[in-house]
């Protein structure tokens, strides 16, 4: 008899222990967190970590606890496919937030689509990206094919140019935006006085300036990321030339204002990210980042934080219909795709068949004297 009571005692504590359990799954980003553009990747990675930490407590509501495996690309296509069959080895993972380059998001989610691993991207813009239908490939952020004609209406319409010089990196994402929007700018009437690309790498661009200061083009568009075009602004003004510097959203950085010093002037960009300083449904999130990781959240945080909370909400939906149970990677792949979400940052997320956001906007900043403002925004839809 002595031993009856601490026995009822263990299994009321086992039993409870049981009630309270969690189901683990996992959540992947892919981004550079190496490199020169890991500046970015680390921000979306933290944002994704601050999306996750949010939901937590409902998740657990659910008996769900959900945690995050970060790989970095280097912005790589190469190490970004190492990453993604990584990943896909890793079989508690049910989606991937990323990746930020569009040129590392093409073959990687092809490598993850016959496993069903959904992916969802805060900021690939190339048209390649969902235009191949893979079921597995969604974007929270606006195509190319929309922030190309905006950047190329904005030379016309506001800084109204006439001569364009047009620039690119040979990326996927460089050359497909100049392409759009040198495609825009000539249905306007422009004359583009060169059109060419440049490596990536490349840092020494006296060759194109000197081009630059023959042609004397009314403004220069440039599709490349702000590791290249802050050097490239930089060496512009040295040599006294002020026209003005056109380019996406590779330039939505905070670091392109450092590399370009002194020429951190008369430079404006179209953006797929909000710009958190004039977007207030961003507040509360970028009040939290900067507590939590010492930093500011940048534009593409905000996307990644929403891309985020689409691939919980996706796998949560997936798992209540699952029966409270772990579901499949096609089932998470299903649920995302076809859901409508709306306690997000940036508006309802809502995919089309391919896996675009049927409706978003396109903001233009400006930089003057080191400065950053907002320029206006731009809804595009699809239908």
């Amino acid at each position: 008899m002595k031993n009856i009571r601490p026995l009822l005692l263990l299994s009321s504590v086992l039993l409870l222990g049981q009630a309270h359990a969690l189901t683990t799954v996992k959540i992947a980003s892919i981004g550079p967190l190496s490199g020169p553009a890991s500046n970015q990747g680390v921000n979306v990675k933290n944002a994704v970590q601050l999306a996750l930490d949010d939901m937590k407590p409902e998740l657990a509501r659910y008996g769900l606890n959900v945690s995050l495996v970060a790989y970095d690309d280097q912005a790589d296509p190469a190490t970004g496919t190492a990453a993604a069959r990584r990943v896909i080895a890793d079989k508690g993972i049910l989606a991937v937030i990323g990746t930020l380059n569009s040129g590392v998001a093409i073959p990687a989610s092809a490598i993850m689509a016959p496993s069903h691993l959904a992916m969802i991207s805060p900021g690939n813009t190339s048209p390649k990206v969902t235009d191949r239908g893979l079921a597995n490939m969604n974007r929270v952020c606006a195509r190319d094919d929309a922030q190309g004609p905006a950047g190329g209406d904005f030379v016309m319409d506001v800084l109204k140019a006439k001569k364009i010089y047009m620039l690119n990196d040979k990326t996927p994402y460089g050359q497909g935006l100049a392409d759009e929007a040198e495609k825009r700018m000539r249905q306007k009437g422009a004359t583009i006085v060169q059109s060419e690309g440049i490596d990536s790498q490349e840092r020494d661009f006296t060759a194109i300036i000197t081009k630059i200061q023959t042609l004397k083009p009314d403004a220069i568009y440039f599709g490349a990321l702000y590791g290249q075009a802050g050097p490239f602004a930089k060496q512009l003004r040295d040599k006294g030339i002020q026209t003005p510097l056109v380019g996406g959203d590779g330039f939505d950085n905070e670091d392109m204002v450092k590399l370009a010093g002194s020429g951190a002037s008369n430079i404006y960009f179209t953006t797929i990210a909000p710009p958190v300083e004039n977007f207030a449904a961003a507040q509360a999130v970028a009040s939290r980042f900067q507590k939590t990781f010492g930093s500011a959240i940048q534009g593409y945080g905000v996307l990644a934080y929403d891309a985020t909370r689409v691939a919980l909400r996706g796998i949560l939906n997936a798992y209540k219909s699952a029966g409270n149970k772990v579901p499949t990677r096609a089932q998470v792949e299903t649920s995302i795709r076809k859901g409508t979400y709306t306690d997000l940052v940036t508006g309802t997320v809502k995919f089309d068949r391919n896996g675009d956001r049927t409706s978003a906007r396109i903001y233009v900043i400006a930089v003057k004297e080191g400065q950053r403002s907002g320029a206006g925004a731009i809804n595009v839809t699809r239908p």
